[in-house]
């Protein structure tokens, strides 16, 4: 005999009302729905990509997942406009390991091809496109579609400090489960709905919902500077630093190199001159924004 749901919904609310048990609800994606006539909207892309490997110059994106969504001026979502999913078969067998983190089988993409037309007319009217990490996704979507390169970007696992407002880290189950649910992860759209409900989240140390807070923080101009040339010896206090490594095959410096606010670049040059360099340089700043940040042109 099936349970009646109004017996299960009942049960979940009186558990929630007690401090010693937490409720999950499996996730619904929103219904698609038409903006407000008359409101001042904005349009959004929430982007996810599945793909044959890490390396954007060469593996292949097996799988593609989009929302499209309205958000006020202030931030908060108002509703989705509609949903994209689409597999592609890629030129080699999908790795066992990429399946095993996927669940995404040969048999899956066999004849399936990005239709590259109805991918440029989705995306055409956003004003940015938020991956859950862009650093990753905005590469490999730029590769595939020339329309992602004139978009601002934001990337919601690192414009935000998940864990100075309350979240055990920047994981999006982790993020998904503080906000009340749980679903179906790795598979793209799926990822996407997810980070809908994150980003719409009110977050107790604002009172805002995080999208506002991503948002803020993608409009501000950072700096790149690049650490170039440095001993090998110092390598451990520039990752202590916070320092990253590029390796220069996608044609940057091979070379170190930290992003920061603009307020902080002048100690951060002074921290290479009498840390690392011992000397007085001026080492390669780099300016970037929502347009360039994430990009593999920068």
């Amino acid at each position: 005999m099936l349970q009646d749901t109004t017996d299960l919904v009942a049960m979940a609310e009186a558990l929630s009302r007690s401090a010693d048990y937490r409720v999950l609800r499996r996730l619904v994606p929103r219904p698609a729905s038409q903006p407000t006539i008359g409101q001042d909207c904005r349009t959004g892309i929430l982007l996810d990509t599945e793909t044959t490997g890490l390396d954007h110059a060469r593996d292949e994106i097996i799988e593609l997942g989009m929302v499209k969504f309205d958000y006020s001026a202030e931030g908060r979502i108002v509703g989705v406009r509609d949903a994209f999913s689409a597999f592609n078969e890629p030129s080699a067998q999908i790795p066992p390991d990429v399946t095993a983190l996927t669940s995404i089988n040969d048999q899956m993409v066999a004849g399936h091809k990005f239709d590259d037309a109805a991918v440029a007319a989705f995306v055409d009217d956003a004003v940015i496109v938020i991956a859950h990490n862009s650093g990753f996704d905005r590469k490999f979507a730029e590769r595939y579609w020339p329309v992602f390169e004139q978009k601002a970007w934001g990337c919601s696992a690192t414009e935000i400090d998940w864990r100075s407002h309350g979240f055990a880290g920047a994981q999006l189950e982790y993020l998904l489960n503080g906000t009340g649910f749980f679903h179906q992860a790795h598979r793209a759209v799926d990822d996407c709905h997810a980070l809908l409900e994150v980003l719409d989240f009110v977050l107790p140390t604002t009172g805002a919902p995080a999208l506002a807070l991503l948002l803020e923080t993608a409009r501000k101009p950072t700096l790149r500077v690049w650490a170039e040339q440095t001993a090998f010896e110092l390598k451990d206090s520039l990752k202590r630093r916070g320092y990253r490594w590029n390796d220069g095959s996608d044609g940057r410096p091979k070379s170190w190199y930290i992003d920061l606010c603009e307020t902080a670049v002048d100690d951060e040059i002074a921290f290479l001159r009498t840390e690392i360099y011992m000397r007085d340089v001026d080492p390669s700043v780099q300016r970037l924004t929502a347009f360039t940040r994430f990009s593999c042109r920068v």
